[in-house]
């Protein structure tokens, strides 16, 4: 599964350095899919084709949020999520919207940075 950023985020934004795929952003900040990965371009639902470098409409405008479809869970990186970790608060959790086993998790880091 991915990790969620709840609405008690305080915007310290301890978070967002620690992602190893620039998939968390500041609210109301726009967000990529080539930012932190090395993706050039990206085929999304419908078929359409998005440059990796195209701005993405922000999923929070109040608090710090993660890009479900580039989290990792930190898998391949670190032994646990790190914005999970570093969160003063304990508002980086699980979820429940976006379950995914291990193996896809590290189908979607291979993907996010083009390992062969």
């Amino acid at each position: 599964m991915a990790i969620m950023i709840t609405d008690e985020c305080i915007n310290c934004g301890a978070c967002e350095p620690e992602c190893p795929n620039t998939a968390i952003y500041e609210g109301g900040a726009e967000w990529t899919w080539g930012g932190g990965t090395a993706l050039k371009e990206v085929e999304i639902d419908g078929g359409e084709v998005v440059p990796g470098d195209a701005p993405q409409t922000p999923i929070s405008d109040e608090f710090y949020y993660i890009v479900s479809d580039k989290c990792t869970e930190c898998m391949g990186f670190h032994e646990e999520p790190q914005c999970a970790a570093v969160c003063p608060v304990d508002c980086c959790v699980d979820d429940p919207d976006y379950r995914e086993t291990e193996e896809e998790l590290l189908a979607k880091k291979a993907w996010l940075h083009q390992e062969a």
